[in-house]
């Protein structure tokens, strides 16, 4: 209360004296001028007179701003004068620079009178390199590649195909190279010294004396007792076949080939054990390879569940049990692969004119369409046979047979075996046909019955002395140690050259002792 009334004190007090002085006189200039707003908020009261007045306050500030741009002017500003040339080249001594830009690093003894400036510059007496073999490259021109001359290249070669053929050098075969001084800049550099591990048993080294190349055969001992590999299945039988040191490949094969005879999942149990024999080499220098499965077993409780081995039937190769049944081969190939446009059953011929009964099934086709054996067999009949034309016939024991008619060509004789999916012959409209087409028949002990009812299976099977020695290669398998190809093996001293023998030849030749 007591602050309130001092303020109104004051406020009678200050209008009592400005009474007291002169009542009827207004504001001062100074007040005036306070009052008058000159940067008004342009975003506020849009249209009024403070706003225009603001505007023309900022065009003028603007306006005299431009007016009085005095411009853009480049100070100059003094500095250490540059170096010069002698001075430059002194500092550039003592800098550390990349070599990338040409840096050179210490001070240079400058070049004096007794310095003269070479023609040419000279050639290395040799050249050392290593050249690989690629996939689909000829020794010949690798040696060119290599900076050999064509003909010497080419004489190299045949020197080493009489060796060994070639094609049996593998991709990736790493060749050592000495080539020596030419007589001119414009000749190839003939070779010094050649060295290479031509085959897994056998190095190849080859050396000038006389002025010419001498070869020597430098055999490698090889030890190819099959890899044996058993063990538990357990939880994984991958992961315990890799545990206990299969190969990849082989164990993919493994599964392929047991996959056929039981399933995996549901037959195999834990306790169970896999078998596997691969093939495997090792040579006295180290190396080792590893090739396609050879044995396939299963063995729950100590007895053989399952035993596959592959071995060759008929000139293909399959997988056999070891009561000397191949692996099944099931279901029917579709003859064709065209649409089936007449189906096994009575019907109106469309040349006789009447109802017969059509023994069985057509497939459309354009002219020249490959024609394929159902399944497995022997050609009993290849030739003209009445209104179906070229005709092929196929026995597949059993009893079973199936006949193929209309075929503009035939790619098969009387006698030979076919296999499964192999072209027999082609469509075509011969004998009595109206337009390009198979007519495709199934026959049980001689008689046509309809294709679509019948499903083949067929099983090849050992018998006599084939079966005997089945086995007997079944019992080796099964005789090898687990692990026993990985016995360390004594070296044998290898008459000639060694490996490292090029970089003995190199030094040789350095010193003049070639």
């Amino acid at each position: 209360m007591s602050g309130n009334m001092a303020a109104l004190a004051m406020s009678q007090a200050i209008s009592l004296g400005r009474a007291d002085g002169n009542a009827e006189a207004g504001p001062s200039w100074r007040e005036w001028l306070a009052q008058i707003d000159l940067v008004p908020d342009l975003g506020d009261h849009i249209g009024s007179a403070i706003w225009w007045r603001g505007l023309a306050t900022l065009t003028l500030l603007c306006g005299a701003a431009i007016a009085t741009f005095p411009g853009i002017q480049p100070i100059a500003v003094g500095g250490a004068p540059a170096l010069d040339t002698a001075d430059f080249n002194e500092a550039r001594g003592q800098m550390i620079v990349p070599q990338a830009l040409g840096g050179d690093t210490g001070r240079h003894m400058a070049a004096t009178d007794a310095v003269r400036p070479l023609t040419q510059t000279p050639e290395r007496p040799q050249i050392e390199l290593t050249a690989t073999l690629g996939s689909g490259d000829s020794f010949a021109r690798l040696l060119e590649r290599s900076g050999v001359g064509s003909s010497e290249a080419q004489a190299l070669a045949n020197q080493v195909s009489g060796a060994v053929p070639l094609a049996d050098i593998a991709a990736g075969t790493r060749i050592d190279l000495i080539l020596g001084r030419r007589a001119a800049r414009t000749m190839p550099r003939p070779v010094e010294a050649l060295a290479m591990r031509a085959r897994f048993d056998l190095r190849i080294e080859m050396e000038r004396e006389g002025g010419r190349l001498v070869m020597r055969r430098i055999p490698i001992a090889v030890d190819t007792t099959p890899l044996r590999i058993r063990g538990r299945v357990g939880d994984s039988l991958y992961r315990s076949a890799r545990a206990a040191g299969a190969p990849p490949e082989a164990i993919q094969s493994y599964l392929r080939v047991i996959g056929k005879q039981i399933s995996i999942g549901r037959d195999m149990r834990a306790n169970d054990e896999f078998d596997i024999v691969v093939d495997y080499r090792r040579a006295e220098t180290g190396e080792s390879e590893t090739g396609k499965l050879l044995y396939a077993g299963l063995i729950r409780g100590g007895q053989p569940k399952l035993s596959m081995l592959e071995w060759q039937k008929d000139g293909r190769s399959q997988w056999f049990e070891a009561s000397g049944v191949g692996e099944q081969r099931g279901g029917m190939a579709r003859p064709s692969n065209g649409r089936v446009t007449s189906t096994f059953g009575m019907r109106r011929h469309p040349i006789l004119g009447y109802r017969r009964m059509h023994s069985g099934m057509d497939f459309g086709g354009g002219y020249g369409s490959p024609i394929y054996a159902v399944t497995d067999g022997v050609v009993t009949i290849a030739g003209r046979h009445g209104g179906f034309g070229n005709y092929v016939k196929l026995a597949h024991g059993g009893g079973l047979g199936t006949g193929y008619g209309h075929m503009s060509r035939i790619a098969v004789r009387p006698g030979q075996r076919v296999t499964r999916g192999q072209v027999i012959g082609y469509i075509g409209s011969t004998g009595l046909s109206t337009g390009p087409h198979l007519h495709y028949e199934l026959y049980r002990n001689g008689h046509a019955v309809n294709p679509a009812s019948v499903t083949f299976v067929t099983r090849a099977a050992l018998e006599g002395k084939e079966l005997a020695a089945f086995r007997a290669r079944i019992r080796s398998m099964t005789s090898i140690v687990p692990g026993a190809a990985l016995t360390p093996i004594a070296p044998r001293q290898i008459e000639g050259p060694k490996l490292g023998s090029l970089a003995d030849v190199a030094s040789k030749r350095a010193d003049g002792g070639l």
